[in-house]
């Protein structure tokens, strides 16, 4: 920080004496109580921040999942009619993964100038982008009409979904941590966290809905894309929402004792490479197992066990709704239990259910196939609640988006990025689902060992920590 004399996670705010009058001038502020600081924000306030964290993460995943369950179901006869079936729903999921290669540079992008310029312009300029990309998907011409163009413009438009979501979430788990009252900071930072279960209900429950509506061939002809022209009525709904909402009061202050930094992402790499290790790590598995959740049962349970498509988005929607339950009551023990802890009783859970999930999914009953989301979720849930709490007390302020943004993308490449991908390719090879849960079973490993070398601090630490406008 620059002009004054505080030390790097000092519980210290700036007060009246830091007029813009004073700012050349080194002034050593006394130690505020943490409690003290969140008063700036009404209750009021604080439900428009959390309902517009959650609104626009809600549509930002709706459009990003609308694609996975896409890819999963029409995309192959679509653009690649000249591969043979497997190959062409390889090809699906590979335009799935592309996506996670552009999350980390729109991480660092947002990342960079949510630090510099503030949280809530970033949030309304990735919202845009990813309605724009989805409603351009919507319209894209299939190749049947413009040939090899259509996947080309295909993988265009999902680099831009991707780039989008590797500076959204960043953004939004911010301005809900940074706004909350002491105490609340996991409770509050899970809503933007339930954004993601809400938006793959809302996928699937769209899918649902316009697959029954129609008979198989008017779904492929035209059906599939309804999903992606709604979101013409969600983004404007989103960005009426996140206008309205104040800026970070963290962020705030940074600007205020213009404490930004000049370069973030290289201070974040000099200074604070452990802690960018451990947050990547403790990502890897939840995404994997989600995105086996959200995108890869669908094409499993109707092109390996022979279920309807219907039956399948019933399934994932039961499961997006266990998730957000489980993700809300994790946000809150991780108050009272502790972060750490927490991700211990998640990632555990996950790793000791990967391959009862396919054992009881392999079966084709029903009850058993629900069971095994709904424990799944638990598991989920508990690694992905406490999350933008525990990154948001990871990194310093002035360089807290760069380093929430990239962990959660890069992450998400090594977790769930081509976890669809090599799940198929895995089935494919060996014949049996129980490989796909050993792949589980190895995320689930690497993100124990991050668990682990997580450093648990006390409530007062971490409130003094997150409010430190250094």
């Amino acid at each position: 920080m620059r002009g004054t004399a505080t030390s790097p996670g000092a519980a210290t705010q700036d007060g009246a004496a830091a007029s813009p009058g004073t700012a050349a001038t080194p002034v050593t502020t006394a130690p505020r109580p943490a409690a003290a600081t969140p008063a700036r924000t009404t209750p009021a306030q604080l439900r428009r921040v959390v309902g517009a964290s959650l609104v626009g993460t809600t549509i930002e995943w709706y459009d990003f999942f609308v694609y996975a369950s896409a890819a999963s179901l029409v995309f192959g006869t679509q653009f690649f009619p000249s591969l043979n079936g497997t190959a062409a729903l390889l090809a699906s999921f590979a335009t799935l993964g592309v996506s996670f290669v552009a999350r980390p540079i729109g991480g660092v992008v947002a990342g960079h100038l949510g630090d510099r310029l503030g949280r809530k312009a970033v949030l309304v300029a990735t919202l845009l982008l990813m309605g724009i990309s989805t409603v351009g998907v919507g319209v894209l011409p299939g190749y049947g009409s413009i040939g090899v163009a259509a996947p080309v413009l295909l993988v265009v438009l999902r680099l831009l979904q991707g780039f989008s979501a590797g500076g959204e979430w960043g953004g939004a788990a911010l301005m809900s941590v940074e706004h909350a009252p002491p105490g609340r900071r996991g409770y509050l930072g899970s809503y933007p966290q339930i954004g993601v279960p809400i938006g793959l209900l809302l996928a699937n429950l769209v899918f649902f809905t316009v697959s029954t509506l129609t008979t198989k061939e008017q779904f492929l002809a035209w059906g599939w894309r309804i999903p992606f022209l709604l979101s013409v009525v969600l983004i404007a709904v989103g960005f009426f929402v996140r206008a309205k909402v104040s800026e970070s009061p963290v962020f705030t202050e940074l600007r205020e004792r213009r404490a930004r930094r000049s370069a973030p992402l290289a201070e974040l790499f000099r200074g604070n490479t452990r802690e960018l290790l451990v947050a990547i790590g403790l990502f890897i598995a939840n995404n994997m197992v989600g995105y086996i959740l959200i995108a890869f049962i669908n094409s499993y349970g109707t092109r390996t066990l022979g279920l309807s498509s219907s039956t399948m988005l019933f399934v994932g929607m039961v499961g997006a709704v266990s998730w957000g339950v489980f993700t809300m009551l994790a946000g809150r023990w991780s108050d009272s239990w502790g972060r750490r802890r927490t991700y211990l009783v998640g990632t555990v859970a996950m790793a000791a259910w990967t391959f009862p999930f396919f054992l009881l999914f392999d079966t084709r009953s029903l009850p058993l196939m629900l069971l095994s989301v709904v424990v799944l979720a638990f598991g989920l849930g508990l690694t992905y609640g406490p999350q933008a709490a525990a990154y948001a007390e990871l990194f310093p302020a002035a360089i807290r988006y760069s380093g929430v943004s990239f962990a959660y993308s890069f992450g998400a490449i090594l977790g769930g990025g081509f976890a669809p991908l090599l799940a198929t390719w895995l089935i494919g090879l060996t014949g049996t689902s129980l490989s796909v849960s050993a792949y589980m079973l190895l995320t689930c490993l690497v993100s124990l060992a991050a668990v682990l070398a997580l450093r648990e601090r006390s409530a007062a630490e971490r409130e003094a920590f997150v409010l430190a406008a250094d």
